[in-house]
């Protein structure tokens, strides 16, 4: 079995500009790619010839990252409008979601705002670069911010904190630029892929203030970090299936929502206060906006707190609608007995892929 062993520095930046002298990337940039990349620790076999494409699609997005942002913008609509007709089953899941949690909208208005989420998915790709990539000046230009002050209470009051993240778009860099006002500890799935699970910890841990990525499953760490006042970033609103679920209105549709908001304010002793991010129509970067806490939360009853969970993401959501990730099939695990809710969009599941023959 193959095991996994440190590379020293010095050998490490001439063995994978190697790979890439091939490929016609810049050197320069791969170089100022790899350097960034302080944590977590770099291992050899992220070196091996199966992850030299997805090396040099990375070389690629770096260098789209030192546009000019309004050209990323631009770029990034374009890339949204061609996803919208080669991806066609994701753009159907937009209208599915859409047609379910606003059903008071016009066929015309519905397709305007789907238009709109195709765009945004488009722009997220460069802003998720933006969000990895960038130096802290470029970064801190972008952005403004309100409601610190709740932020600077929990502290002075020596409790942790639950940022409850939304799932828009623009979800890596607005953490990323909270990242840089407040030391706080993020919440992800690792990746498949060994390289782009490397770039993705590193890009969000970068200039974080001490910040830390902690694997989604790992609730005794969450748990812990809360208990020491450390403010944990953490978005419930999308469907992780029956286990560890019950089913509450979203939008006015019976939802699977996680009941690890309130176990974890419970465990963790707690606040648990909104956050969310917000893309300038002007183009001139992105407005922060840390709400107040949650009051009453947890109350004791977990229906009761998956309901005011829902509650203030819907609330969230209406206020930019064109921006939320619509994309994900929000609706897609069911009560029993209850038929598949995207079938009737056209919309038809996931098919599982086949294992492949370890002699294959």
């Amino acid at each position: 079995r193959q095991q996994n062993f440190p590379v020293p520095q010095q050998h490490l930046l001439p063995d994978c500009f190697s790979i890439f002298v091939y490929s016609g990337v810049s050197l320069f940039c791969i170089q100022r790619l790899i350097l960034q990349m302080a944590r977590p620790e770099f291992h050899a076999q992220l070196l091996h010839p199966r992850y030299w494409a997805t090396w040099f699609g990375f070389g690629v997005w770096y260098l789209l990252g030192k546009l000019p942002y309004r050209v990323q913008l631009i770029l990034g609509r374009g890339l949204g409008w061609l996803l919208a007709r080669v991806v066609p089953r994701r753009r159907k899941i937009a209208c599915a979601n859409i047609s379910l949690c606003f059903p008071e909208l016009t066929e015309q208005q519905r397709q305007k705002l789907v238009d709109e989420v195709m765009e945004s998915v488009g722009i997220a790709f460069f802003e998720t670069g933006m969000a990895w990539f960038w130096p802290v000046s470029r970064l801190r230009r972008q952005m403004s911010i309100d409601g610190v002050e709740h932020l600077e209470a929990a502290k002075r009051d020596g409790v942790g904190v639950i940022l409850m993240a939304l799932h828009f778009t623009h979800i890596d860099i607005g953490a990323k630029l909270l990242g840089l006002q407040f030391s706080i500890d993020g919440s992800y799935r690792p990746h498949k892929n060994s390289v782009f699970d490397y770039v993705q910890r590193n890009g969000r841990e970068r200039h974080t203030m001490e910040g830390q990525a902690i694997p989604r499953e790992d609730v005794r760490g969450m748990v812990k970090a809360l208990r020491k006042g450390r403010a944990i970033w953490y978005a419930p609103d999308q469907d992780y299936g029956r286990s560890h679920s019950i089913f509450v209105p979203f939008f006015g549709v019976p939802a699977a929502t996680l009941t690890a908001m309130s176990q974890l304010s419970r465990l963790g002793k707690a606040r648990v206060i909104p956050f969310t991010q917000t893309r300038k129509s002007d183009g001139s970067g992105y407005q922060l906006i840390v709400h107040p806490p949650l009051d009453d939360f947890p109350s004791g009853d977990e229906h009761r707190d998956c309901v005011a969970v829902n509650t203030i993401v819907e609330t969230l959501i209406r206020e930019q609608p064109g921006q939320y990730l619509w994309v994900h099939r929000r609706f897609k695990t069911r009560p029993e007995g209850e038929a598949d809710l995207y079938q009737q969009y056209g919309v038809e599941g996931k098919r599982k892929r086949k294992k492949r023959s370890q002699y294959s």
